[in-house]
C-alpha cells in the first residue's frame, strides 16, 4: 500500500506527496483581493501534496465574513494569479475552493444590503464577523426555483475564474452549513418545489452545480468537500445522513470527479459526533478520496497505508507550521498556533511561522 509521503494523481493533478493542506478562512484580504501577504503565505506552504485556498466567494452575494476573497471579477483574477504563480514556482499545486456562504451572512456583505440567500427564510443561530466584530447572522430569504440555475452558472462563472487565475484545480464548497448543505439537510431545506422534500430533490442542486462545473472545466480539475454531520453553522442533523450522503456520492461517481474531500465528524472538533460511516462514501467514489479531521500524523500515515484514505488533509498545523510536510515526515515536533492571531490582521500569525532550522 502506498504512504503518506508517495506521489498521487489526482484528476489531472500529480500531487508530490498525500498531505492536502485544507482550506483556512484568515480573513486577511485586501477588501475582497488576495492581497501581498497572500501570496508569500501560499507560497511558504507549497510543499503539500495539494494547496486548497481558503473560501472564495463565486458572487458579491456569497460573502458572509470580513475580508475573505472572491473569484469571479477581473481583479480577483489577477491577484490569484501572483498567488498561483508563486506556488507553482515553488513547486507546489494549488485548488481553489468555491464558496457560497448562503444564510450565514449579515447585511454588511449583501449588495444594497438585501437578505442573505438560502434555501430556506430561516434565520441562523449563528455569528458572523463584520467591522463591528461578531454579531448575528441576518435573516435570510429562500431563493426561487427560477434564481437556481443562475447560481449554477455563477459556480461554472467562477470555476472559469478560477482556471483564468492559473488555478490546478477547484473545490466545491458543499460543507458546513453553508449554501449547498442548506439545501442538502432535511433540518434547514424546508421548500416544497423540486429542490427540497425528497433526498433526491435536496441532492438536486449540488448534483446541478459539480455536473455544470465538470462539464465547464473539466471533472479531472473538479473536487467537492462535504461534512455529514458537522453541526457548525447551525446545520442540523439531517433526517437520515447516511442515506442523503450515500446517495450523493452514487450519484457523482459517475461524474469521475478528481477527489472527494470529506470532513468526518464535527468540524474542527469530535470525530464522533455522530454515528456515520465514512467507509461507505469511500466505496462509492471511484475518484481520489481525502479525509479531513483532527488527523495527527499517525493517524493520517495509518489511514493512506490501510486504504482507508488517499490522502489527508490538514488545517491547523499547516498555519503555524509552513513547512508540515518535511516536519510530519521527519516526525519533529509542531509549532503551536496562535488563537490571537488566526483572524485578521497582518504578518504576524500568517506568514511569520519559522520553518525548521536545515
Amino acid at each position: 500500500m502506498p504512504s503518506l509521503f508517495d506521489p498521487l494523481q489526482v484528476g489531472a493533478v500529480s500531487l508530490s506527496n498525500r498531505v492536502v493542506m485544507a482550506p483556512l478562512t484568515r480573513n486577511r484580504s485586501v477588501g475582497l483581493v488576495p492581497g501581498p501577504l497572500a501570496v508569500e503565505y501560499y507560497r511558504q506552504r507549497a510543499s503539500a501534496g495539494l494547496i486548497i485556498s481558503e473560501g472564495a466567494q463565486i458572487i458579491p452575494e456569497g460573502q458572509g465574513y470580513l475580508d475573505t476573497p472572491g473569484i469571479h471579477s477581473p481583479e480577483q483574477i489577477a491577484a490569484w494569479k501572483q498567488v498561483t504563480d508563486a506556488v507553482h514556482e515553488a513547486g507546489g499545486k494549488i485548488a481553489v475552493q468555491l464558496w457560497h456562504v448562503g444564510r450565514i451572512s449579515h447585511a454588511d456583505f449583501q449588495p444594497a444590503g438585501a437578505p442573505p440567500q438560502s434555501a430556506t427564510d430561516r434565520q441562523a443561530k449563528s455569528k458572523t464577523f463584520t467591522k463591528d466584530g461578531f454579531v448575528d447572522v441576518a435573516a435570510p430569504r429562500a431563493l426561487t426555483t427560477e434564481e437556481l440555475p443562475g447560481i449554477v452558472q455563477a459556480y461554472v462563472h467562477a470555476a472559469h475564474a478560477a482556471m483564468a487565475a492559473g488555478f490546478d484545480a477547484v473545490e466545491v464548497h458543499g460543507a458546513n452549513g453553508y449554501l449547498l448543505d442548506q439545501f442538502l439537510r432535511d433540518s434547514i431545506n424546508d421548500r416544497t418545489d423540486a429542490y427540497g422534500g425528497s433526498i433526491e430533490n435536496r441532492a438536486r442542486l449540488l448534483l446541478e452545480v459539480m455536473q455544470a462545473i465538470a462539464e465547464a472545466i473539466g471533472a479531472d480539475r473538479t473536487g467537492l468537500r462535504l461534512s455529514p454531520v458537522t453541526p457548525v453553522n447551525d446545520a442540523g442533523q439531517d433526517s437520515d445522513a447516511q442515506a442523503l450522503f450515500n446517495h450523493v456520492v452514487e450519484q457523482l461517481s459517475p461524474m469521475k470527479l478528481a477527489f472527494l474531500h470529506v470532513i468526518e465528524g464535527h468540524t474542527g472538533g469530535p470525530r464522533d459526533v455522530a454515528p456515520f460511516d465514512y467507509g461507505a462514501l469511500r466505496e462509492r467514489f471511484k475518484g481520489v478520496y481525502i479525509a479531513n479531521n483532527g488527523y495527527t500524523r499517525e493517524m493520517a500515515i495509518e489511514a493512506v497505508s490501510t486504504g482507508h484514505a488517499d490522502a489527508v488533509a490538514f488545517g491547523r498545523s499547516f498555519i503555524s507550521n509552513p513547512d508540515l510536510v518535511r516536519r510530519l515526515r521527519l516526525n519533529a515536533p509542531l509549532q503551536k498556533a496562535h488563537s490571537a492571531t488566526m483572524y485578521g490582521g497582518g504578518a504576524e500569525g500568517y506568514t511569520d511561522y519559522p520553518a525548521l532550522a536545515d
